[in-house]
């Protein structure tokens, strides 16, 4: 059984618009024109229980709009779903007595307070008994270590340990599906990887269920087979990383070093990607040619110290998606 279910969701907001001019001077004293915004259009997805999903598009593509319906601050104009059964936003009491929301550019923890204290607010607010909640938050302090931080006020934290934090305090009541929307923004790579590491610990571990939206695509990369792509409010595909790649582009990354700076390495139907110093980044097509084609070719044009075969980057391929797959806004 589906543990997240959403059928033709549809939002629309009412935007202001001002003109310049004299039009534009009216308007601003109280005469103001709308007009209607469609943030979601008719979108659909299931996920199932334990699912870890990837929930991606580039800025204003609809991604935090569905999270906030999914996690019932919003309420749709249209459409349909469900969350364990519940409908989030007529149901939000016991609705958000299940779930755990982590929202990178915002705050649960009470900023002049210690983390403890926010962390026991937290608690009573959910109603957490202290015979869960003790053992529980002693759990999530080994596991994000952050026992050296409970006493420290929330505004002196770092970015990155604030982060911990606040996954750990979205976990106070034991949510079984959590809704991260952007939440490596601004870390360093060190706490990014700790971030990811707890959250791939919780999904293995606990099953919890965990849809990820991110601008970060080594994210998606580390964290989630399946992905979703959204683009002005409309899904554009439900597929895997790889099935993503391929549907963008059969290309292949040959990363050359070597033996003698002014090689060229080149060979019939590669491209030159790159060139930096003795390192060379070439491209080919995989359907034309074979990586072991690709290897014997270049190694026979040139003294090579060392070669590896990759795709793309993930932030190439995801980009030509986009273009080819353009949706006028509605």
């Amino acid at each position: 059984m589906a543990h997240i279910v959403v059928d033709d969701l549809v939002k629309t907001f009412s935007v202001a618009e001002r003109k310049p001019g004299l039009l534009g001077a009216i308007q601003n004293l109280g005469w103001r024109s709308e007009r209607q915004v469609r943030a979601l259009d008719g979108v659909s997805f299931s996920i199932g229980h334990g699912e870890l999903v990837a929930y991606i598009g580039p800025n204003g593509a609809g991604k935090s709009t569905s999270i906030k319906i999914l996690a019932g601050i919003l309420v749709p104009s249209s459409g349909h779903c469900t969350v364990a059964g519940r409908v989030p936003w007529k149901e939000r009491r016991r609705h958000v007595a299940r779930i755990g929301v982590v929202f990178g550019q915002r705050s649960q923890l009470w900023w002049d307070l210690p983390v403890a204290d926010s962390f026991a607010l937290i608690a009573a607010i959910y109603d957490v008994p202290a015979s869960e909640y003790r053992p529980r938050l002693a759990k999530l302090v080994e596991r994000f270590e952050i026992a050296p931080l409970l006493d420290v006020p929330v505004r002196q934290l770092s970015l990155g340990q604030r982060m911990r934090c606040e996954l750990a305090a979205a976990l106070l009541h034991g949510p079984e599906l959590l809704f991260l929307d952007e939440p490596t923004i601004g870390l360093d790579a060190a706490s990014k990887l700790a971030i990811r590491r707890h959250i791939i610990e919780l999904n293995r571990e606990q099953g919890t269920t965990v849809l990820l939206t991110t601008h970060d695509l080594d994210d998606v990369e580390a964290l989630c087979r399946r992905v979703l792509v959204i683009n002005h409010g409309r899904v554009l595909a439900d597929t895997t990383l790889d099935g993503l790649r391929t549907s963008v582009t059969r290309e292949r990354r040959l990363i050359v070093d070597l033996e003698r700076e002014g090689d060229d390495p080149l060979f019939p139907g590669s491209r030159l990607v790159e060139r930096s110093g003795p390192r060379v980044t070439l491209a080919f097509d995989s359907s034309e040619t074979s990586a072991a084609r690709a290897i014997a070719q270049v190694s026979a044009r040139a003294a090579i110290l060392d070669l590896l075969v990759v795709p793309p980057p993930i932030e190439e391929v995801v980009a030509h998606f986009y273009e080819s797959k353009r949706v006028e806004p509605s």
